[in-house]
This record gives structure tokens, C-alpha cells and sequence, in this order.
């Protein structure tokens, strides 16, 4: 009778194993609690120390978390090193800093012994590096795995240099907290995740950092440092801001540290420096960023997923970054031309995932890719979005996504092309894509025009009876107000949002080719079509246009002399409404956005992390929302046809406020009818913070700004 096959050793089998030969004897048990660690190098240290006692002497952790290495120093002076992945230490490619202070003794085996002196031992745990992100709970009150910062934790580690921490304020630390921890931890590298809205939180955090006897070195990230470059250096001469995705610009940042390149040197930064030609003016300076096609890994260490669950967060991910198209309205200096990860290392990603997963069963085995353009511009961009798909649904996950609505229906491409794609997407709806978002921005052709979209409204019509037909679940941004629109067009806005011929049936008994065919054929478009107006399916209703600096868009109004004084918190520039009536309709939009955005933002986080009827009342509770906006848009629609083009706005205004008032009484009343049943159908915790949420929007009164518009859905 043949021999079982042996079971391949787990990574804590594997740690269990390197403590053993560290210290003779040691139990087992003191490795229990590392599986819950080791996605937590420095949690995974102090644990490992606090075992070891006076067993051992140190203990590094490097590496990241598919490559872990741990390092511990036995009492007589020689270290056991061991690779938790099980990969032999001669495949992994260990920087050359350490020839001459590190030795193996066996590179063939993933345990051995090893003699490290004191610089190599410092280089695994120095610099000490602070990763933080900012952000406002009391606007966004459910949280998503931070990537950004996870990304860089990554990308340092890979390096093998220094220790690095993170901390999100989303899972329950305040600034206060921040300040106390980089007070008590003293790093000697800060990085700084900031988006719009937390301007605010990152100059108070900065003020303090740079009144410290000796700060550390900070970098800020992120969309809004970017658009506030110039203004952040002024301010803080000493700060450098990341312009790119940030893992090229980390690596230089640790090896800038320990003196191996000079600033100017470390790639993707804008900084304050002396002149060129060394004079002693000081100037804004930046340094080449790289592409995102030379950054092909670009998965994040997961130290933060399982507090992210607790706090019934969603797990985010990237398989690609960058876009294929350049929308006027948002500026792309930073994200770069679109590019795609590296597939093969999706698996293993999602394995460590899932086991994380696992310990939280309440939690939808949901992943959301949050690439810009999914499908991407590749000639293989079909047979590369099957492969993810098949990678997610094999690994037992759920889905979504987002990308650009002409990889559904494009005019430029024959009838085979667009039967393949629909073969496509009714695939991956099949493997598992709950939803995926797409930016139809507009139903109307001069309004596409004045975005740089590359759609017609015609395009964006036929792609979502497709999608739709398919069965394949969508998410629609739409921008209804922007300052160059005339009244023409958000009254041909209006009538698009409210068309009832392009939300159709599923149709999975029929060919893709009969859809294709179908959706241009109004007959068949009478006979399938829900009747639902197409605003049911926009994320969110009454958005208007930002004019973000540096956007194509915002020179362009700017040209038309609608800009005004920059805003730092939003990353944006002022702006009036070349029809003064419309800008009256889009300030009201969006104090009417603004009063229900908590509230609606987390009926939204609640539909990411639940399945089945409970997922499908709280959707059904957003569509209340959705009516009342669209019935506020055809009533300030009305306001304005009464109101003369070239009259003044006073009693406009008025008119619209009153109206406001009305409607959201109406909507006070209609969701109050539904709450007590939405809340009995959901899970006791999830009713508890919907019910406290419900409860602030319907005592709010009057209507105030919070700058949190969350156009683009995500």
C-alpha cells in the first residue's frame, strides 16, 4: 500500500521549526498566535520577543508577505534564518548592502544558520518607518482597506530594510493618537496618505511633525498633495510630496536614509531645493516618476484587512493602474497611462486573503478591484480580464470592478468585436463580477464633447441595454451640472436620466449575438425593458463639476472667466456658472448631496459587505434617495424656465431653497416608512449603525457644505 503524500508545512509549521532550532526544546505553543500575526511584522516581533525572553537575543522580521523572513539570535551569538514562503533563501534576490555582513550558512534550504553583524542587523530594522492615513470618519463612517499605504509598506519591505508600521485613522485612531504615537515612537521616516477633503488633518499633523526637535523625514501622497504641491512646499519647505504611486519613490526614500543616494536622486518627488547652478535661491523641485508599466507589482501587505473587518471594511485591491483616455475634468499628472499587474501573483495574494476572510464569516467574500479601467487597451485585454475573473472565482471571491463604458459598445469596432465582448461580460458576470461601475458622465453629445469623453450619448445608450440585457450588474457616475453646460443641455441631462428604454430585462436564455442585434432594434427594446428610469442606476444623482487643479477642464473655464480662488482641502479652484441660473441649481445639488451623503455613503458600505435580501433592501432603500434627487432636479428645471436668462438669481435661490425643504420632507417621510423593516432584515450590528446614522440625518436641520461628493462612486 502506497504512503500518504505529506502535507506541505504551514508558515507557522515553518516558524515553529526556526524556534526550535533556536532555542532547543521551546514549545510549540508560543508560535499559536503567529498566524494571526505574521500578516504584522512588527506585531509579529514583539511577539516573538516576548517568548523568547532571555532565550534569545533578537529578533528581526523582514521581507514582505509572501517572502516573510524571520531572524532570530541565539545566546551563542549565531542567528537562525528562516523563510516562511518555504522557498530556499538562495531564490530570493537579498541586496547587495548586505555582502560582507551577512552569511548563510546553507542557501539551499529555506531554515539554516547564519552569522549577521551589527550593521546587517540594524539595516532589518532601520529606518523605523510610520505609514499613516488621514481621515474624517463623521463624513465616510465605514472604512476600506487602506492600499495606498499597504502598497508602500510592500515596496519598502521587498527592500529588506527597516521596520515599517501603519496606522489608519479609519479604524478608530484619532489625530490626537497619531501625534502621541509619533511622539512616543519617535520614526525616522513619516509617510502621509491624504485625498480630498483632509487638507485640513494634514497640515495640523504637519505643524506638529515639523515643531519636533528633530522630525522625522516626511513624504505626503496622494490626489490632493498633488494638486497642492506648490502651496505645501511654501508652507513646509521640508516636506517632500510623493507625484506618483509611490513604491519606486519609498525604495530611494529607505536608501536615501541611510546615505546610498542624494535627494535629487530619489525618483517621483517634488521638493524644495537650490537652484540649478547652485545658487542660493531656493525652488520647487521634482525628479522623474516611473511608469506605471515599469511597477508591475503593485499588491499591498495585508496588516490592516483584519482591523478593516472588524470595522466592517471591504478589501480592496488593484490588477491594473492608470486609464486608457483623458477626461478634461480630471487631471492625470500623477496616475499615468494605463498598465497591468502582473496576474500570476494574484493567486498566493488572494489565498492570504481568504484566510483572513475566514476569521470574519459576517463579511461578504467580496474584493474590489479598484482600478480605473479594468479591461485596459492591450490586444490580450479580453483573455487578460477572463484569467482575473477565473483567478477571483477559483480563490471563492466575489467581485467588483470598474471601467470605461467602450470596452461594452464602441462604434469604431465591427459586429464580431462587439459579440465577443458580450461574450465577455456575460463571463465574467458568470464568474463571479457583482457590479462594476462605469463612467457614463453624460447623455448628452456636446456635454461628452466638453469632457474629452471619446462617447456619444448614442454609445453610452446602447452599452447599458447591453449590460443590462447581459445581466451583468452596473454602477453609472454621471456629472449633471458642470459651468460651461447650457440650459439646453441639463435639460437634455434631465430627460436622459429619465429614460425608461435603456435599464432592460437579463436575457440569459438568449445568444450574445441576438443582444447585440437587439439593443439597436426598438422593438425589442419595447418588449424587454424594465420601464425603471435610468437614474435609478446612477451611484450618485445631482453630482456637478469640480474644477480639480491642473485638469484640462478647469483651464477651460478659467478661459471663459468662471475660476476663482483656489481650495486646498478639495484640491479644486472656485468656480461660477457661465449661466448663472444653472450655478444656483448646482449650489443647491449640492447642499441636497451634502445632507445626505453620511447617510447614503453608508447605505452604500453596508450593500458592499452583505449578500442576498439583506444586500438587495439596503440597495432598494438607496433608490428612495436616487427618486427624490431626480425629482428635485426636474423641479429646479422648472424653477429655471420661469426664471429669465439675464434676470437675477435672488428669487431663484429662494424658490430652489424652498423647494429643497419641501422634497426633503417628502423623502423624510418615505424613509421613515421603510427604516424599521430595512434595519429588522439586516444583522444586529449593521442595523445598530444604519439606525445611528439614520437617526443624525433625519434630526439635521438646514443645509450646509461638507465637501464630500463622491463622484466617481468609489
Amino acid at each position: 500500500m502506497s504512503s500518504a503524500t505529506p502535507m506541505t508545512p504551514t508558515a507557522v509549521e515553518r516558524l515553529r521549526a526556526a524556534l526550535r532550532l533556536a532555542v532547543p526544546g521551546f514549545p510549540d505553543t508560543a508560535a499559536d498566535e503567529s498566524d494571526f500575526l505574521l500578516t504584522d511584522p512588527p506585531a509579529l516581533r514583539a511577539h516573538l520577543e516576548h517568548h523568547l525572553d532571555e532565550k534569545a537575543a533578537r529578533v528581526r522580521v523582514a521581507g514582505t508577505l509572501d517572502r516573510r523572513l524571520v531572524l532570530v539570535e541565539r545566546l551563542d551569538g549565531r542567528w537562525v534564518a528562516a523563510d516562511l514562503s518555504g522557498e530556499p533563501h538562495g531564490t530570493r534576490t537579498w541586496p547587495t548592502r548586505l555582502d560582507g555582513h551577512l552569511s548563510l550558512d546553507s542557501t539551499a534550504s529555506w531554515l539554516t544558520l547564519a552569522d549577521l553583524d551589527d550593521t546587517a542587523a540594524q539595516y532589518f530594522t532601520r529606518p523605523a518607518v510610520t505609514l499613516a492615513a488621514l481621515y474624517h470618519p463623521e463624513t465616510f463612517p465605514l472604512p476600506r482597506f487602506p492600499l495606498g499605504i499597504s502598497d508602500l509598506a510592500r515596496a519598502a519591505r521587498s527592500t529588506l530594510l527597516g521596520e515599517v508600521r501603519l496606522l489608519d485613522m479609519q479604524l478608530g485612531i484619532t489625530l490626537d493618537d497619531l501625534v502621541n504615537d509619533i511622539t512616543d515612537t519617535l520614526p525616522d521616516i513619516l509617510g502621509i496618505s491624504t485625498t480630498f477633503g483632509q487638507h485640513d488633518l494634514l497640515t495640523r499633523l504637519l505643524d506638529f511633525v515639523f515643531q519636533l526637535p528633530t522630525p522625522p523625514l516626511v513624504i505626503a501622497g496622494g490626489s490632493l498633495t498633488v494638486r497642492n504641491e506648490k502651496l505645501l512646499l511654501e508652507q513646509y519647505p521640508d516636506l517632500l510630496i510623493a507625484r506618483g504611486a509611490g513604491e519606486s519613490t519609498m525604495q530611494d526614500l529607505l536608501a536615501h536614509w541611510h546615505g546610498e543616494m542624494d535627494r535629487e536622486q530619489i525618483q517621483g518627488i517634488g521638493f524644495t531645493g537650490a537652484a540649478r547652478g547652485g545658487g542660493l535661491q531656493l525652488t520647487r523641485r521634482r525628479t522623474p516618476t516611473l511608469p506605471n508599466r515599469a511597477q508591475t507589482d503593485i499588491l499591498p501587505e495585508l496588516d490592516l484587512l483584519p482591523a478593516t473587518f472588524q470595522h466592517d471594511g471591504v478589501a480592496q485591491v488593484e490588477c491594473s493602474r492608470g486609464c486608457i483616455s483623458a477626461c478634461s475634468f480630471c487631471p492625470r499628472g500623477h496616475k499615468g497611462q494605463w498598465s497591468g499587474g502582473e496576474p500570476s501573483a494574484l493567486p498566493w495574494f488572494l489565498g492570504e486573503m481568504s484566510r483572513i476572510f475566514d476569521r470574519f464569516p459576517h463579511i461578504s467574500r467580496t474584493v474590489y478591484s479598484v482600478d480605473e479601467e479594468f479591461i485596459g487597451g492591450a490586444p490580450d485585454a479580453v483573455a487578460r480580464a477572463l484569467d482575473l475573473a477565473h483567478t477571483f472565482h477559483d480563490a471563492g471571491f466575489n467581485w467588483e470592478t470598474s471601467c470605461r463604458i467602450e470596452q461594452v459598445c464602441n462604434p469604431a469596432h465591427d459586429t464580431a468585436w462587439h459579440i465577443e465582448r458580450a461574450g465577455m461580460w456575460r463571463r465574467l458576470t458568470e464568474l463571479g463580477l457583482r457590479r462594476c461601475l462605469f463612467g457614463v458622465e453624460s447623455g448628452v453629445d456636446s456635454i461628452l464633447d466638453r469632457f474629452n469623453k471619446d462617447t456619444t450619448a448614442e454609445q453610452n445608450a446602447l452599452a447599458i441595454r447591453t449590460l443590462s440585457a447581459l445581466g451583468v450588474p452596473t454602477r453609472l457616475t454621471y456629472i449633471t451640472f458642470d459651468p460651461l453646460m447650457s440650459a439646453d443641455e441639463l435639460a437634455q441631462s434631465h430627460a436622459f436620466q429619465g429614460r425608461t428604454d435603456l435599464l432592460l430585462k437579463p436575457l440569459p436564455h438568449l445568444p450574445v449575438e441576438a443582444i447585440v442585434e437587439g439593443v439597436r432594434d426598438p422593438g425589442f427594446v419595447a418588449e424587454h425593458a424594465t420601464g425603471r428610469p435610468l437614474h435609478s442606476g446612477i451611484s450618485y444623482m445631482l453630482v456637478s463639476m469640480e474644477c480639480l487643479v491642473g485638469a484640462a477642464y478647469t483651464r477651460e473655464a478659467d478661459k471663459a472667466g468662471l475660476t476663482g480662488a483656489v481650495r486646498p482641502s478639495m484640491g479644486r479652484v472656485d468656480s461660477c456658472y457661465l449661466d448663472p441660473r444653472i450655478g444656483e441649481a448646482s449650489n443647491a445639488a449640492q447642499l441636497w448631496i451634502d445632507r445626505s451623503f453620511p447617510f447614503d455613503y453608508t447605505l452604500k458600505s453596508l450593500e458592499k459587505v452583505l449578500d442576498g435580501e439583506p444586500r438587495r433592501s439596503v440597495r432598494a432603500a438607496r433608490i428612495v434617495l436616487k427618486d427624490s434627487a431626480y425629482t428635485v432636479l426636474g423641479r429646479m428645471l422648472r424653477a429655471i424656465d420661469a426664471t429669465p436668462a439675464a434676470a437675477a438669481t435672488d428669487r431663484l435661490a429662494a424658490d430652489i431653497s424652498a423647494l429643497l425643504n419641501a422634497e426633503f420632507d417628502r423623502l423624510r417621510e418615505s424613509v421613515d416608512e421603510q427604516i424599521g423593516t430595512l434595519t429588522a432584515a439586516l444583522p444586529a450590528r449593521h442595523a445598530d449603525r444604519l439606525t445611528e446614522q439614520y437617526g443624525r440625518w433625519r434630526s439635521s436641520a438646514g443645509w450646509k457644505l461638507i465637501n464630500a461628493a463622491d463622484p466617481c462612486g468609489t
